[in-house]
């Protein structure tokens, strides 16, 4: 064997194998092959915090497979991701296999696994780079330093189980800093008025807002000024005393880059950060498409608006191939920067191929993957396509009665041109051109009818996904590689919570957040945070060396552990509250302590008595316990306990028996497909509310709409009802999907 490749994945292998030929075998590292172990700190702090790497359990079948590979090859090329991540994984690859010293190892690296870009980095090829590989190790040496020391300081001054990220904290931070703005939001009323109005003897109305009363910006709190003012408006006289036109242009969005395109897939799609990357790694990494192995899209970890030459010739041509000429720029359209550190080197997310458009690419993906393409597609082409055009008005409209006058406003857009829009979905006011009747000033108007409306100043919104990615970003918290990661981590936690796709700090995490904003401020402070990550991008283009980064941010931060370690006790975190109750099993006092569910009733004989219950517990939930029957496995009373997605039953034997119950809902509805049980509300292992028969295991009922009375006329079966409030039959629905497919029923 004359040449080897190594890359991350078997699809990536697969992809690249095809287009390098029979001449080249390409294999698969299945990522990282060697990490700090999981069972100590793995940093030697008495010499520069050199990491302590070892290869991993699941690891060395593959690392004894390299070391095979590389004996019988003459040439060895490491094509692992072409980021920093990627970087440390080839080095780590080379330390770990260690190849003869004679042995010529090339590193490769392309933004997109296509034939031309795989030859042309094939011609490029050098050597590991060693301050890509630092920054790296920088960050994950201090991940580690962070997660390791602060979090047996949490266990003690918390309770076990808890854990703090270096990044991840922050995070927390933010969301819990914007549910305590919300918390003391106090709203304030105020008051709209707006008017439909149309020419005399015309029956076409337009709308317009009130601006001014007596030359003053109009402004109400009070419904007896409004009203008032009301009775005034219906006995005046209106006329055009104002009229505005402009030509404005919309220029078209920038390419995706990591952080924009997890915002849009969530805004657009649903999809969470974590779901965005797994689908674009598939698609990067290579589909089938109609019969041939090919990557659809450029790398997905980017910062970078920059385009390749040869690709902006290839978006260029398709639009001119296959739009009118006055969609097509006179030149290719360049974007700024993203940000100070952007690595140009590396390019947007953009589709490899033009040609393969959503609707043929579609044929051959899943339902999700061919939509999160479509996106990235029409951005690829609308980012190279004119401008919009369209026409605004502005209309003012002079009404008086008496000594009053008031001023309306009404806003008119007539879309001219719409340029990139013609790829781009997009919406106007109510999904439509605006259009104002020609008028001219001095002409009369009728009033025909009033809204006034009162209203009341919101809280800021909780964040979601996509307004959290946007918020790190641009405080430069975190990197294009780390945002789906952050996420998902302070979820698994425990603290935080999604509830109707925005995040909801919970108690544990409030507790965990205000601990450190008081003991560690760096840690979770936002700018410190933004510093690091550019002391991390100057490593990697080799302005800094990564242990004396590493060392200034340790020496402070273990003197502050020891500190606090010492000083502050676990009573001043989360207090000692007894209760006017003994424990019901041993007879000892009761007091109130803290789990990752937040607070609980237990006794102050743990851990001889193991004795818990819920610290509030709703008239409600006492009378579903008095209701429920005794523990079907052993008879055993059920109890009220709380996990990460609220409160279940639990046999009060635990832990002789582990039996678990939910907490259900009972509707009044007899299951449709058994007719002994009820229908009752349940929540999936993600937290998410279904339906299905009190009798499971024995009756597998499930639906993931609320049941109804109504029954389908067509089929029998009960009526579901959508988030729309529209009812609909699931059983029809599942029979219809699988005839579409060809499927037997």
């Amino acid at each position: 064997m004359k040449n080897l490749m190594i890359v991350e994945s078997p699809a990536k292998a697969k992809t690249i194998e095809r287009i390098l030929g029979k001449d080249y075998r390409v294999v698969a590292s299945f990522g990282h092959v060697r990490d700090l172990p999981k069972s100590k700190l793995g940093v030697d702090l008495e010499h520069d915090f050199q990491p302590q790497y070892i290869v991993p359990a699941k690891a060395r079948k593959t690392v004894k497979m390299l070391k095979d590979m590389f004996k019988k090859a003459d040439k060895v090329y490491l094509a692992t991701d072409l980021d920093r991540e990627g970087e440390a994984i080839a080095w780590h690859i080379v330390e770990a296999v260690k190849p003869k010293k004679d042995q010529e190892i090339k590193r490769v690296v392309f933004s997109s696994i296509t034939k031309s870009a795989v030859n042309e980095a094939m011609g490029n090829s050098r050597s590991i780079d060693f301050h890509l590989v630092d920054a790296q190790q920088a960050r994950r040496v201090l991940d580690r330093l962070v997660g390791y020391k602060l979090s047996p300081l949490l266990w003690k001054k918390i309770f076990k189980g808890l854990s703090a990220g270096r990044v991840q904290s922050v995070a927390l931070r933010l969301i819990v800093e914007r549910e305590r703005e919300i918390e003391k939001f106090k709203p304030e009323e105020y008051w709209s008025i707006e008017g439909d109005y149309s020419q005399e003897k015309s029956e076409v109305k337009f709308r317009a807002k009130l601006i001014k009363v007596n030359d003053e910006e109009f402004k109400s709190d009070n419904q007896k000024y409004t009203k008032d003012l009301e009775k005034k408006m219906e006995g005046a006289k209106y006329e055009v005393v104002g009229i505005k036109s402009k030509e404005k242009s919309r220029q078209p969005h920038a390419p995706y880059i990591t952080s924009t395109l997890q915002q849009d897939a969530y805004r657009k799609l649903g999809f969470t950060a974590k779901k965005t990357m797994l689908l674009a790694q598939k698609l990067y990494e290579g589909q089938n498409i109609d019969g041939k192995q090919m990557g659809l899209i450029t790398y997905m970890r980017t910062d970078s608006r920059n385009i390749s030459p040869e690709a902006l010739s290839m978006i260029r041509k398709y639009i001119g191939e296959n739009f009118d000429d006055k969609y097509l720029p006179e030149k290719p359209v360049f974007y700024k920067k993203a940000g100070k550190n952007v690595q140009e080197a590396h390019e947007a997310v953009r589709v490899t191929y033009a040609s393969k458009t959503p609707d043929i690419a579609k044929s051959f993906l899943d339902k999700d993957m061919g939509r999160l393409y479509e996106l990235i597609w029409k951005r690829t082409m609308a980012c190279q396509m004119m401008p919009a055009r369209y026409d605004t008005t502005s209309l003012d409209i002079e009404g008086e009665h008496k000594d009053d006058k008031f001023i309306f406003r009404a806003n008119g857009i007539k879309m001219l041109f719409d340029g990139f829009l013609k790829v781009w979905d997009y919406s106007l006011k109510n999904g439509e051109d605006v259009v104002l009747p020609e008028l001219v000033e001095k002409e009369k108007l009728d009033l025909k009818e009033l809204f006034v409306e009162q209203h009341f100043t919101k809280p800021p919104a909780r964040y979601s996904e996509a307004t959290l990615v946007k918020e790190l970003e641009k405080n430069g918290v975190g990197r294009p590689s780390t945002y789906a990661s952050i996420m998902s981590t302070i979820q698994t936690r425990g603290y935080v919570q999604k509830e109707e796709k925005k995040f909801v700090p919970q108690e544990v995490g409030m507790l965990v957040n205000d601990f450190l904003v008081k003991h560690f401020a760096n840690i979770v402070d936002v700018k410190f945070t933004a510093k690091m990550e550019d002391e991390l991008d100057e490593i990697a283009v080799g302005k800094k060396e990564w242990v004396p980064v590493v060392r200034d941010f340790y020496e402070p931060f273990a003197m502050e552990l020891r500190e606090k370690e010492k000083n502050v006790k676990k009573e001043e975190v989360v207090g000692k509250e007894k209760i006017d109750e003994k424990c019901p099993e041993c007879g000892k006092e009761l007091q109130v302590k803290f789990s990752r569910y937040g607070k609980f009733v237990a006794c102050t004989g743990f851990p001889e008595c193991k004795y818990t219950k819920p610290l509030d517990v709703s008239e409600e939930d006492k009378k579903k316990v008095e209701e429920a029957a005794p523990c079907e496995k052993c008879g055993g009373a059920m109890i009220i306990k709380k996990s990460r997605y609220g409160s279940f039953l639990a046999c009060s034997n635990y832990p002789k028996c582990k039996n678990i119950r939910s907490m259900t809902s009972q509707l009044d509805i007899d299951c449709p497909k058994c007719d002994l049980g009820k229908v009752v509300e349940k929540r999936s292992k993600k937290g998410r509310v279904f339906y299905g028969c009190s009798g499971y295991p024995k009756c597998d009922f499930a639906v993931w709409n609320e049941p109804t009375e109504e029954k389908c006329e067509k089929c029998g079966f009960i009526m579901t009802k959508y988030k729309s409030g529209k009812l609909g039959c699931e059983q029809c629905k599942k029979k219809d999907k699988l005839e579409d497919k060809g499927k037997k029923l």
